[in-house]
């Protein structure tokens, strides 16, 4: 579980493929905190630390993450947004996030607005998920509050630190992002299908 509040800017060091899997190797000042069997969420996608090596640390991607994430795009130098998973007990200053991407959008527009960013981004309708103005968004692992919300598409508004410390930065027009629709409002939907 975690709260989407991003704690580092990861770099990828290493992409090795074996079979459909890939091993991602991070450079991350989280590393010496990290221990083996440990879950990180990499853009928003809960994955498990499977070696540490000094300030490095790898992890596994099998097919169907790969299929359902961006993690497929990932190149070498690209950075990664990281979260450790949250401490029961401790501040939930996000929202309530699993680590379980539902599917990739697209951003569709980027716009500096005086101070802040606006981001605005689609996604495919078939898979049914929703977003609520004022409601719980992640993008890329960060935790973000709807502005707009559409049938298959929404904006965020995004603050100067959140667009400096995270690979808010990044995203241009045409970017895939990986995005997980709140949980509560997951439930709900599905309670009320069919009534």
């Amino acid at each position: 579980m975690f709260t989407g509040i991003i704690e580092d800017l990861g770099k990828i060091i290493t992409i090795e493929k074996e079979q459909e899997n890939v091993h991602l190797t991070v450079e991350s000042q989280l590393t010496p905190e990290l221990k083996i069997d440990q879950s990180v969420a990499h853009n928003g996608v809960c994955l498990t630390v499977i070696s540490i090596n000094n300030n490095q640390y790898t992890v596994t991607a099998i097919k169907e993450t790969l299929e359902k994430t961006n993690l497929h795009t990932l190149k070498v130098h690209d950075e990664i947004n990281l979260e450790r998973a949250m401490v029961l007990g401790a501040r939930l200053d996000g929202h309530i996030v699993q680590g379980h991407v539902d599917q990739t959008g697209i951003c569709t527009n980027r716009k500096e607005e005086n101070g802040s960013w606006r981001f605005d981004f689609s996604y495919d309708p078939k898979l049914a998920n929703v977003t609520i103005e004022k409601g719980s968004i992640t993008v890329n692992g960060v935790s973000l509050t709807v502005v707009d919300s559409t049938r298959n598409g929404f904006s965020v508004a995004i603050i100067p630190y959140t667009y400096e410390h995270t690979v808010f930065k990044n995203i241009d027009k045409d970017t895939v992002v990986n995005l997980e629709f709140d949980v509560i409002g997951k439930y709900v939907k599905r309670l009320t299908e069919g009534y």
